[in-house]
């Protein structure tokens, strides 16, 4: 069971032929969803162009994540908003980029163990790794609390109402 931004994100990289590690090319992706990317001194997203700042490939990925979702979830010209939307709209970004540029159901198949796995399966720095891998097992977590034992309760109900339990 996968939130709705996992499931876009699944959504996204399996209809443009991404399903590994290896796939998470961001000249590809930029090409395959319709994006230029460019290279000036700040990173931001201008109509169908993300423009980077040159950096480490790592440094240029994470960032590629976040201008991505201003490229594929918000409309609108930040310089005209209020703060606190384009507090909002960066916020997203910056949740979005995790998941993009380390999707969870990547993490799922591989089953990686610690921060330097992921750092080097997918690309990201240290704290970036360690924040994704963190909100991962918080996921992990909750699905296993309390997802998986509130299904079994519905279903524990319904098979009572319908008598399908035994009464030992």
């Amino acid at each position: 069971m996968y939130t709705h931004l996992e499931d876009y994100i699944f959504d996204l990289y399996t209809s443009i032929g991404v399903y590994t590690p290896a796939d998470l090319d961001m000249h590809t992706i930029a090409k395959k969803i319709g994006v230029k990317i460019s290279y000036k001194s700040k990173p931001f997203r201008f109509d169908n162009e993300i423009i980077l700042n040159e950096g480490t490939k790592c440094e240029e990925w994470m960032d590629f994540g976040h201008e991505t979702s201003h490229y594929l979830r918000h409309c609108g010209n930040q310089l005209s908003m209020p703060k606190l939307f384009i507090d909002l709209q960066e916020c997203q970004a910056t949740h979005f980029a995790y998941h993009f540029c380390v999707p969870t159901f990547m993490l799922d198949n591989l089953r990686v163990r610690n921060v330097y796995e992921v750092m080097n399966l997918f690309n990201v720095d240290f704290d970036f790794a360690l924040k994704r891998l963190e909100m991962y097992k918080n996921r992990q977590y909750y699905r296993k609390m309390w997802l998986i034992p509130a299904n079994n309760r519905i279903l524990e109900r319904k098979e009572n109402y319908y008598g399908l339990l035994s009464k030992n």
